[in-house]
């Protein structure tokens, strides 16, 4: 007898349909499971024999053969297990209903308890897609399942409490998911906490605004960590369509809180600079998201820049441009998301204290060149933003003024944001950092006065038509936050401002 369940497996951030197929035959004792498998689901029948026999239902001793559909995609993980043992439990008439509009997922214990699994988030919209109204997922899954319209998520605990519901003799409810709007990053990190460093904090509202990249040089203890991870508190909260997009990236991957439907916040990643190229852009066998992924609609933080390695930032120049990155691996091709705003900090020497004000430097010159010569000109090339974090000094560290608070500058950036929605709608652009070089003419209006510095700038300083492009793209945020249509000199002179320290430092 040959029975059907629905089911649903991963490739990548996106889900697909399966179909589980029971067989079971008389003749030699035998249980096989076909479809393209990997060792994890090869184990799926043992985890289903010991979970049927502890819980009371009798498993068959014939020939059994489970074929996952479709046979050309590789199924991987534990996910199987809850489909696996309701078929079989249809296949041997132990249960008997319609689950015609029904899917199942789930890691089995071997006492039938239901563990959690990572991948229900696409899952839940993937089966929603495909016309399926009622999803078993384990409890600790449910509210993360729940977010999708269209679908009913029910949470299992053991396969006892299914197979009740299943017969009709206690019904699960589904879960019902209530979005909280709380933004937690808020309650605790604050800007007015940083004492001085305006011209920072100005570089960062105008990051926010336009989500450009930064790049923050000063000496040790001067609040480049400290600015860098408030960066979130004055970014515009998240759009359903981010938390989606951003959930979708950790449920794969695992990394999902505890009792949480939706990731609200945007995300901070700072990996420690010993990370390699594949931590920070993602892999493996199956390859997962890297760091640029997790933080995707959010902020990346890499602290002590230099110290990370060769091939690590060079793995960043593809994904800053696109906002994607791929990875090819002999069982695929796999594109995950990875939009985020890089927040770079680093010293100026190895001693941290090159060009500082009051301690004495105790690098050489060409140990000097050296350590910032690990920033390639390509990458920094692709950092909009180069801002000098000076010490602070007593007086500004000492003064009862109140700094201005995340909440107040949020506003402003939400101002700006609000006017780069109305410019760019109907495209898919959604903010000045993302601008396509061919809507320039049309977008940066500049006076002939700003064109004049701007073609001085170029001239002088050599720049890239990258550099260039950049420095417009900034000008066009400054005028944002400024309520200007055109771009003015002021605006083309801050600008430039933050694109010359890497001819400081650099001498490029």
């Amino acid at each position: 007898m040959v029975v059907k369940c629905n089911s649903l497996g991963l490739f990548g951030i996106d889900s697909f349909c399966v179909e589980v197929e029971a067989d079971v035959s008389k003749g030699i004792p035998a249980f096989d499971i076909v479809g393209l498998p990997d060792a994890s689901v090869k184990e799926s029948k043992d985890r289903v024999r010991s979970a049927m026999k502890n819980c009371g239902f009798e498993f068959p001793t014939v020939r059994i053969i489970i074929n996952l559909a479709p046979a050309d995609i590789k199924k991987e993980g534990p996910v199987y297990d809850l489909p696996i043992l309701v078929s079989l439990l249809q296949a041997t008439s132990q249960i008997n209903a319609d689950l015609s509009d029904c899917a199942f997922v789930g890691e089995l214990s071997l006492s039938g308890e239901l563990r959690r699994i990572n991948g229900v988030l696409p899952m839940a919209i993937k089966a929603a897609q495909s016309g399926i109204k009622k999803l078993f997922v384990p409890f600790e899954n449910a509210l993360e399942g729940a977010v999708v319209k269209g679908i009913e998520v029910y949470p299992v605990k053991t396969v006892f409490e299914l197979v009740d519901h299943l017969r009709g003799l206690r019904t699960i409810a589904p879960t019902v998911y209530t979005h909280d709007d709380s933004d937690d990053v808020s309650k605790v990190l604050d800007f007015c906490q940083v004492k001085g460093q305006y011209e920072a904090k100005r570089a960062l509202e105008i990051a926010a605004a336009g989500g450009h990249n930064v790049l923050l040089i000063g000496p040790p203890g001067s609040g480049k960590s400290m600015l860098a991870k408030r960066m979130g508190t004055i970014l515009p909260k998240m759009t359903f369509d981010e938390m989606i997009e951003t959930t979708k990236v950790h449920s794969v991957a695992g990394l999902m809180p505890d009792k949480a439907g939706l990731i609200s916040s945007r995300p901070f990643r700072a990996p420690h600079h010993s990370i390699s190229a594949v931590g920070l852009s993602g892999g493996g066998t199956v390859p997962k998201p890297g760091e640029i992924s997790l933080c995707h609609n959010g902020v990346l933080f890499l602290d002590e820049l230099p110290e990370f390695s060769r091939s690590a930032l060079e793995a960043l120049r593809q994904p800053v441009e696109d906002s994607t990155v791929t990875i090819s691996r002999a069982m695929g091709r796999l594109t995950y998301p990875c939009s985020f705003t890089l927040i770079a900090a680093m010293n100026p020497c190895p001693c941290g204290f090159y060009n500082h004000p009051v301690r004495q430097c105790t690098c050489s010159e060409d140990s000097v060149r050296r350590y910032l010569s690990r920033i390639s000109g390509p990458l920094l090339d692709r950092i909009d933003i180069h801002v000098e974090v000076p010490p602070v000094d007593y007086d500004n560290l000492t003064v009862k003024s109140q700094e201005e608070k995340s909440e107040d500058i949020r506003k402003r950036v939400n101002a700006a944001r609000a006017i780069q929605t109305a410019r760019y709608e109907g495209t898919s652009i959604n903010c000045n950092a993302n601008l396509d070089a061919s809507m320039f003419e049309k977008v940066c209006v500049i006076d002939d006065r700003a064109n004049m510095l701007l073609k001085a700038a170029f001239e002088r300083m050599g720049l890239t038509a990258r550099a260039y492009d950049r420095i417009l793209k900034v000008a066009r945020t400054i005028a944002d936050l400024d309520n200007s249509e055109i771009i003015r000199a002021s605006h083309i002179t801050e600008a430039i401002q933050f694109r010359s320290l890497d001819r400081k430092y650099w001498g490029r």
